[in-house]
């Protein structure tokens, strides 16, 4: 009987630390651009009123040395009106195959795994395009991502000052306190998502807002965005002006034409054309097209989410729970029965 790996919510970070899952991210992106993995844009499936939906995102991403690599999907609910009660946003499982004889690995929760990999895709993204001596980090949104987001953009930025903004002010306040005791650092709760992106040299927005939270004209000359909460067409957390204003960086070119509002308003509305998009950032990052030109232009990375980064991560873990001997082995199934 073949046994299956199942790695809980608690599980999951000490198994994904954020300073590994950044390095996977990166390597994932890279070894995308150079065609060394696929998959379709996701699929999703609406309830009736439009509430939640059901995301289907499958890929392969190929092994070292060109071997036979993994398959997975991540299989997620997204109920945005989850947020500030008992449950996440985002719930569902990656699944973890391997790629020469099909056989299934682990089933690891996609509530941690989609905060950690989000967080550290934002993670080489800041790395790549925000100015080195970048320190002044502003959060727009005070949930599970602003968490990972704060860890993650201290791992790439030396961070001297953080200011947050949130959909009430006594979100902010409460997520300042939490943090700050965390990590020992000065967080500071703004009243107004003006006064946080304000100055900033790096802005997060991670909310679940459809409609813009951050107005161009806010953002100071040589500001790095990480616009992450928005993954569907019709929705957007930016105005039409700070896509203008930027130059704009992707995950992927086709998930973003299909997927990123943010870009596809600014476009639906004749600000920009697909020319806009610079690059992907797995190009940036192998050299292949340039990143930041000058300490003074706004750089903007649009991610909306890729199946592959879900893969690398949970193959990451994997790895981690077999070295470790952590997670739970279970017999699923999957070889030949006798009768067959």
């Amino acid at each position: 009987m073949h046994r299956v790996l199942v790695v809980n919510q608690r599980e999951v970070p000490r198994l994904l630390p954020m300073d590994a899952c950044i390095d996977a991210m990166a390597e994932a992106l890279t070894a995308l651009s150079r065609g060394e993995a696929s998959m379709p844009l996701r699929q999703i499936v609406w309830v009736p009123d439009r509430s939640g939906a059901l995301g289907l995102m499958p890929s392969r991403l190929g092994g070292p040395d060109g071997g036979a690599g993994s398959l997975g999907a991540k299989i997620v609910t997204f109920f945005p009106k989850n947020e500030g009660t008992e449950l996440d946003s985002h719930q569902g499982a990656v699944l973890l195959f391997e790629a020469e004889r099909g056989r299934l690995l682990a089933v690891i929760d996609a509530t941690s795994v989609t905060a950690i990999r989000t967080a550290a895709v934002s993670a080489v993204a800041t790395r790549a395009l925000a100015r080195p001596d970048a320190s002044e980090l502003a959060l727009v949104g005070s949930g599970v991502q602003a968490r990972t987001h704060l860890e993650a953009m201290r791992a790439v930025r030396p961070l001297t000052r953080v200011r947050v903004a949130s959909a009430t002010p006594e979100r902010a306040r409460a997520f300042a306190r939490r943090e700050s005791a965390r990590w020992n650092l000065e967080i500071t709760p703004c009243d107004t998502v003006r006064d946080a992106v304000a100055g900033a040299d790096v802005v997060c927005t991670v909310t679940s807002s459809r409609v813009p939270v951050v107005e161009g004209a806010w953002i100071a000359p040589g500001a790095h965005v990480n616009a992450v909460g928005s993954s569907v067409a019709a929705a957007r957390e930016l105005d039409t002006a700070a896509v203008v204003r930027s130059r704009l960086f992707v995950d992927r070119r086709e998930s973003a034409l299909a997927e990123a509002g943010d870009f596809l308003i600014a476009k639906g509305e004749g600000a920009v054309t697909d020319a806009h998009i610079q690059a992907e950032l797995g190009e940036v990052l192998r050299g292949a097209r340039p990143g930041r030109t000058s300490p003074e232009e706004v750089t903007l990375f649009k991610s909306v989410g890729l199946a592959v980064e879900d893969l690398a991560a949970a193959r990451l873990l994997f790895a981690s729970a077999q070295a470790s001997g952590a997670g739970t082995f279970v017999e699923f199934g999957g070889g030949r029965d006798e009768g067959d």
